[in-house]
């Protein structure tokens, strides 16, 4: 079980050497003893909380009555997207990049913190491979030090371009390691090495899910993922660019499934990962904007252009590993999940969201 601020005192974590000093009183607080998902409150660090799914994750993290710190350089994300938590007590807010150190005390680290879109990580790719490499390191540093469990948000990139369908998670991948998208996949590749070799070497508590494509409220409008492309071009009547003739593959799912079994996977014990996390249910790209301007009632009409290099022709998760350790498989329907997601669209103001710039280095 992770330690709790009440039994920590039995492994003192940055407490002062010298014996003269005395550790001050603990003082009883009886919110620590609320129904939560380990039966106990957890002070919980979520690295790029403030992005589209560490939003998501924070908001119910907080709900369910823990103390949570949010840690985000605001690169692709919004402060928009946490401020309703602001007022709330056991919210806490620091603009922080994890290529950095920080010294922190914490039971958990959900470390979400990486662009994972490709108009973002292809804005600066080294920026994104320091994110993924450094930050990890950073955050696997904390998690040693005060005995936390740590989640690594990884991804189905680590499957390339892949040749086995579905994917399971013995599948190594093929991935070009000197491609335009090397900087994510390759990165988050090396996170999930550092994981392992901390938690083999260092015993350190980890967990390592690796998420398919996930869409929702809150998504990035210009960062380039085809979900929030096609809707923001749909709502605006424009044209529907489709990379390739639209026959390429993607499973869908929607944000609520994903910070579901993000939780679970954080509170099992005795199961590590990685895991698949995603919707099984596959779907062209084609079908996908047909749908999309459905939906949205659009009179937009479907244009091709040409397909980026190393982009995956056919991805989807078999998660069977999910539905045997987890007993979790996702409920929501895409088409429900669109509706959602449009609705959301229709609610902001585009100009709001800015696509990533060079102070961000």
């Amino acid at each position: 079980m992770a330690p709790t601020r009440e039994n920590r005192r039995e492994r003192p974590c940055g407490e002062p050497k010298f014996g003269t000093v005395q550790p001050a009183p603990l003082i009883f607080n009886r919110q620590r003893f609320l129904r939560t998902a380990r039966s106990m409150i957890q002070r919980i660090l979520v690295t790029g909380g403030a992005g589209f799914l560490g939003s998501h994750l924070c908001e119910r993290l907080v709900s369910d009555g823990h103390d949570v710190i949010c840690l985000d350089n605001f690169f692709t994300s919004q402060k928009t997207n946490v401020v309703h938590l602001l007022d709330k007590p056991n919210f806490e807010l620091i603009r922080h990049d994890i290529t950095l150190p920080i010294h922190l005390e914490v039971d958990q680290i959900y470390n979400m913190a990486c662009p994972a879109a490709p108009g973002h990580y292809q804005f600066n790719p080294i920026k994104t491979i320091k994110t993924s490499v450094m930050g990890s390191i950073n955050m696997l540093g904390i998690a040693k030090r005060c005995g936390a469990r740590i989640l690594q948000a990884s991804t189905s990139e680590v499957y390339g371009d892949p040749e086995q369908h579905p994917q399971t998670e013995s599948y190594r991948g093929s991935v070009n390691p000197i491609g335009i998208r090397a900087c994510y996949d390759e990165g988050k590749r090396v996170a999930e090495t550092l994981f392992m070799d901390y938690h083999r070497s260092n015993n350190v508590d980890v967990r390592i899910v690796r998420i398919f494509n996930t869409y929702g409220p809150r998504m990035h409008p210009f960062d380039g993922r085809v979900v929030a492309n096609f809707i923001r071009q749909a709502l605006a009547g424009d044209d529907i660019t489709i990379f390739g003739d639209g026959s390429q593959t993607r499973s869908f799912c929607y944000r609520d499934d994903l910070v579901e079994v993000i939780i679970r996977m954080m509170n099992c014990d005795g199961f590590i990962g990685p895991v698949n996390i995603g919707n099984p249910h596959e779907f062209t790209i084609r079908q996908l904007a047909e749908k999309t301007i459905e939906l949205t009632g659009s009179s937009s009409k479907l244009i091709e252009a040409p397909l980026p290099a190393d982009d995956p022709t056919r991805r989807r998760p078999d998660i069977s590993l999910a539905k045997e350790k987890l007993d979790w498989e996702p409920k929501i329907e895409l088409e429900q999940g669109l509706k959602h997601t449009i609705d959301w669209f229709k609610t902001i103001n585009l100009g709001d969201y800015r696509p990533p710039t060079p102070n961000f280095s």
